[in-house]
């Protein structure tokens, strides 16, 4: 037997941590995945200083704090497994796990976050965990006193470079650009150029690591002369970008040429009942607070997804035989006053909903509604006809 619950959030995440929040206060039975530990990649950060209301912690106790707070409702429910495939039919979405068997709701937000980018040059894959690492709180306790490199210019690679300092000798940032040019934040910079334990190779690239069993060197390509040069190194951390978590959906929904998910300002994806939050998403900000905004929204809106299709179904499955409803924007006021006179027309021989767009625009959207004033008009269930009146 399949479970059926009201909402299921892929992911847990600050996003999906965040949705299960508002799920729980709405009293909706709720079913959040997550295969790993919940509180998404933001756990690895050792100091959060610009969460509103938190003046310092790690990102682990910040997220211990979300999670405690979303597992306090009764009506959420936590497991952990592996999601392997999302389907869509007439009774709402089915979703498959690795070894939890099958789930049911109307509807799914999705909250799968993103891993980082690998370059897949030689002996990267090999020397995973013996040297080569994605994450300086994970793993710079183990470079003590030695010497490390790491890819990448940006925000993320110089905050990561200053964590390895208080463990390694050195730290050796690779850098793609010309001297002088980094591609995180000024202030950053500034410190990262003041730091004695950091150094800098510019105009160059990685093309391999060198070693038997474990990282012991690296080749470095200048970008300019095309010339290679081997150093000595006990380890290099990539911090070159990251990859969205979107395979389980990549034939189902929307996505930019990156594979981030695209939503709307209600973190809609192009399949009604389907949302998406967080950092799998085409969003300008990743950060924790516009995570869990993405997971406030999402819920909320999911909750009034559900019950427009239920007072759609409703009245399309009623005894009304002839039935109409005028979409129109409350924003423009000459439209609410051209409503109010349709209205009476159509009340003559039909059975009148008056649809504001901007709170209710679900069936606007399946019927493929583009203006307003529109009118569509419904006999014995079926669409006979739709009129636009802008």
């Amino acid at each position: 037997m399949t479970n059926t619950y009201d909402l299921i959030i892929i992911g847990g995440g600050p996003a999906g941590l965040s949705a299960a929040i508002y799920a729980g206060r709405a009293e909706r039975n709720t079913l959040l995945l997550e295969k790993g530990g919940y509180g998404g990649r933001i756990k690895d950060t050792s100091e959060i200083k610009n969460y509103p209301g938190t003046i310092e912690d790690t990102g682990e106790g910040l997220m211990n704090k979300f999670k405690d707070h979303a597992q306090s409702y009764s009506t959420n429910n936590f497991i952990r497994t592996t999601v392997t495939g999302i389907t869509k039919d007439d009774a709402g979405f089915l979703i498959q796990t690795k070894r939890k068997g099958d789930f049911r709701a109307e509807c799914v937000i999705l909250d799968t976050g993103t891993k980082p980018k690998t370059l897949g040059i030689p002996n990267e894959k090999e020397f995973v965990g013996h040297g080569v690492a994605y994450c300086a709180t994970c793993d710079a306790e183990f470079f003590k006193g030695k010497s490390v490199y790491v890819l990448g210019a940006g925000d993320q690679a110089i905050e990561e470079s200053f964590y390895l300092t208080k463990f390694a000798n050195s730290v050796t940032i690779i850098v793609v650009h010309e001297e002088g040019h980094l591609d995180c934040n000024e202030v950053a910079a500034e410190a990262a150029f003041n730091n004695p334990k950091i150094n800098f190779i510019w105009n160059s690239t990685l093309v391999e690591i060198l070693g038997e069993t474990k990282v012991e060197g690296l080749v470095l390509k200048d970008v300019a002369t095309e010339e290679k040069t081997s150093v000595s190194a006990d380890g290099i951390f990539f911090f070159i970008g990251m990859t969205p978590q979107t395979e389980i959906v990549k034939d189902f929904v929307e996505m930019d040429k990156n594979g981030f998910i695209l939503v709307n300002e209600k973190k809609e994806t192009n399949i009604s009942g389907l949302y998406a939050v967080g950092d799998c998403t085409q969003t300008y900000l990743r950060q924790v607070v516009t995570a869990a905004s993405d997971g406030a929204i999402a819920a909320t809106a999911s909750e009034r997804y559900v019950k427009e299709k239920r007072d759609l179904d409703a009245i399309l499955n009623s005894d009304l035989r002839k039935i109409t409803f005028i979409f129109y924007n409350p924003y423009e006021r000459e439209q609410i006053d051209k409503v109010a006179k349709l209205a009476i027309e159509y009340e003559e021989v039909y059975k009148v909903y008056r649809i504001d767009i901007t709170r209710q625009a679900l069936l606007y959207h399946q019927l493929g509604i583009e203006e307003t004033i529109a009118v569509a008009v419904f006999d014995n269930g079926k669409l006979t006809e739709i009129k636009n009146y802008h």
